[in-house]
């Protein structure tokens, strides 16, 4: 886990003593001369963690009356959450952060690579509450069960709007499923770049990926998927070149005999 290094002009710096350094949880005492002492992970993964998620809950009285609005029981699902973090969630990471990288510089230069990133690591952190034999249901799912599923998004704002996470971060969590033409789980936000990248590697990763109710499909199966959405002007062309750049091998250059 890294830690948040300060910049020391935000502070009025001065110092007049030695630095003393100690063991508990990162502190590094700079005498008396500086306003914060403790340097803390900026790191998404610092959320990973089963106090901080109980005290998520505990303190949003909003997120306790949506999960029982609609039976979800607080029961925390921890490995699934490990699992989707060191998984999906990081495949998401990679591959929005190759569609950013192959974008034309004109949308790249919208593109906020920090916020994306800890975005795409955090976009199903609601799937901890979601319960195990509706997530990993092998058959296809009831309304009721498709309804708490698609609520996994606004579970995963609710516990993170409280934690440090900025609201360009949250805004991504909690609008993931919007697709360019404001399609997707919810019709109230219209998506930006970072959003439609986030959107589109997500739905990639989660195609190529093997899951209890699917098989793993291949990139060209995926990639013709989501060529359908861009014909129905739900996918920015871009978004799609940079995603094929993305994922397929470059081609070798045949160099003609004379």
């Amino acid at each position: 886990m890294g830690i948040e290094i300060f910049n020391p002009s935000r502070f009025a710096v001065g110092l007049t003593s030695g630095v003393q350094f100690n063991n508990f949880g990162n502190k590094i005492h700079f005498g008396q001369s500086l306003e914060k002492d403790s340097f803390q992970s900026s790191s998404p993964m610092r959320l990973v963690n089963e106090t901080v998620i109980k005290n998520m809950i505990a303190q949003n009285p909003e997120l306790k009356k949506l999960l029982n609005e609609n039976k979800i029981p607080i029961r925390l699902n921890m490995q699934e959450l490990r699992e989707l973090t060191d998984g999906h969630c990081k495949t998401t990471q990679e591959f929005a952060g190759m569609i950013a990288k192959n974008l034309p510089q004109a949308l790249k230069q919208h593109v906020n690579l920090k916020d994306l990133k800890d975005a795409a690591i955090l976009h199903d952190f609601g799937k901890v509450l979601i319960p195990p034999e509706i997530l990993n249901k092998h058959g296809k799912l009831t309304d009721e069960e498709h309804k708490i599923m698609d609520l996994h998004s606004i579970i995963g704002y609710e516990m993170l709007k409280n934690s440090g996470v900025n609201d360009e971060v949250l805004k991504l969590v909690r609008f993931h499923h919007n697709n360019f033409e404001e399609k997707g789980a919810k019709r109230d936000y219209i998506p930006d770049i970072n959003l439609q990248i986030l959107n589109i590697a997500d739905k990639y990763s989660a195609l190529t990926e093997k899951r209890v109710y699917k098989e793993a499909l291949t990139p060209k199966q995926a990639l013709t998927i989501i060529y359908s959405d861009v014909k129905k002007g739900n996918v920015h062309p871009f978004l799609f070149q940079a995603l094929v750049k993305a994922v397929t091998p470059p081609q070798p250059v045949k160099i003609a005999k004379n």
